[in-house]
């Protein structure tokens, strides 16, 4: 199989020098080319033809936001990974980057304390992308089968779809995820009558802006998840990058617990430790959707939930950035329903609508008639 065919466009020789050391010791990936600034990267895309584009957000002459606006106009189609700081300017310039089309973003390392840290941190984050984004699939031994089996695109249910009641939708997420969310926010009813809970893989500061931008384009009440916050029709919930996020029973109702316990499957927040506490928490009365994102991170989450009765949607490959976390839901058989973007918006809007509010007494582990395994207690 060829070599996977890498620019890089960073200003910086340093970093120049340390992405290629750490890409060419890949047997699987190759550096064709690197550029100093957007003009010259664009000058190297036409005569080196790559298949993926590593851009730093701030450059001289021409920055990222710039040279991946003249890159989607030419090649709508090439993979576009954005090099930012981990600052709040970074960080907002990434989420433009997310928005104007770019595929996903790296952050540069920082305080690792010696290039061979800064050079792992690359490769451990780095290298996943290229090859998901380039199309070099992990073995599937990677997906634990589930219990239920098989590869499923709709599941038999006894409960009709329209009648099963939803009281909270769950959301997990990752490469591609902004962009998603973005348009499947502008497709939800207004009056939405259930809580939001959302883990994008994102670090601090990143989720925060998320969860604002999420609220400027939707009209939604969205914001980052903080312990202790009432979990209330309508609003909704993102994830604090660096936390995970779960929900409990509470003397009034529901709430967000925050902690930062060990990450899962190298993701802090993470989508199963959400869906756990889904699950805990709104047993049958649980909607749980998965995005676009590589990696299996949600698929032991969506056993959780679909034992204890509650429903799974996942996007479908063609809308997908990366169809790791709803391909690994889909061939374990947990999804009942795998639906572009757009279907999925109004899949959503026609099971929530129905539904009614928050219980005033939310289902647990205690009270539900589901039998719930004792792994339900842990990661409390």
């Amino acid at each position: 199989m060829p070599k996977i065919r890498v620019l890089i466009a960073d200003d910086a020789v340093v970093i120049r020098r340390l992405v290629s050391n750490c890409l060419a010791e890949d047997p699987d990936i190759e550096v064709v080319g690197t550029a100093s600034n957007g003009q010259i990267a664009l000058t190297k895309v036409a005569q080196v033809n790559p298949d993926l584009v590593i851009l730093d957000v701030e450059m001289p002459v021409m920055d990222g936001l710039q040279t991946l606006a003249a890159i989607r106009k030419l090649y709508s189609r090439l993979p576009v990974i954005m090099f930012s700081t981990l600052t709040e300017r970074g960080a907002a310039a990434t989420l433009d980057a997310l928005s104007l089309g770019a595929s996903d973003y790296v952050t540069k390392p920082a305080n690792v304390g010696s290039v061979g840290a800064a050079i792992q941190r690359v490769r451990e984050e780095l290298v996943p992308k290229i090859k998901a984004l380039c199309g070099r699939k992990p073995p599937l031994s990677v997906v634990v089968p589930s219990r239920a089996g098989g590869d499923a695109r709709n599941i038999l249910d006894p409960r009709p779809a329209s009648t099963a009641r939803v009281d909270i939708l769950a959301i997990g997420v990752s490469t591609g995820g902004p962009s998603a969310l973005s348009t499947l926010f502008q497709r939800l009813s207004k009056d939405f009558p259930v809580p939001i809970v959302i883990v994008q893989h994102m670090p601090p500061m990143f989720t925060r802006l998320l969860a604002e931008r999420l609220a400027a384009v939707s009209g939604f009440s969205a914001r980052e998840g903080e312990a202790g916050a009432a979990v209330l029709p309508g609003e909704v919930w993102v994830a604090p990058g660096g936390f995970h996020m779960e929900v409990e029973p509470s003397v009034d109702g529901v709430r967000l617990r925050t902690h930062q316990g060990p990450p899962e499957n190298s993701c802090q927040p993470a989508v199963d430790v959400l869906f756990r506490s889904v699950a805990r928490v709104y047993g049958p009365n649980a909607l749980a959707v998965v995005l676009t994102g590589m990696g299996q991170d949600g698929l032991r989450g969506c056993e959780y939930i679909r034992e204890a009765g509650g429903r799974i949607l996942v996007q479908d490959e063609a809308t997908s950035v990366v169809w790791g976390m709803p391909g690994a839901v889909s061939h374990a058989g947990l999804a009942e329903k795998v639906l572009s973007l757009h279907e999925l918006a109004v899949e959503i809007n026609c099971r929530v609508r129905p539904s009614s509010r928050l219980p005033e007494t939310p289902t647990t582990a205690e009270n539900s008639p589901v039998g719930f395994p004792s792994q339900f207690h842990e990661h409390r």
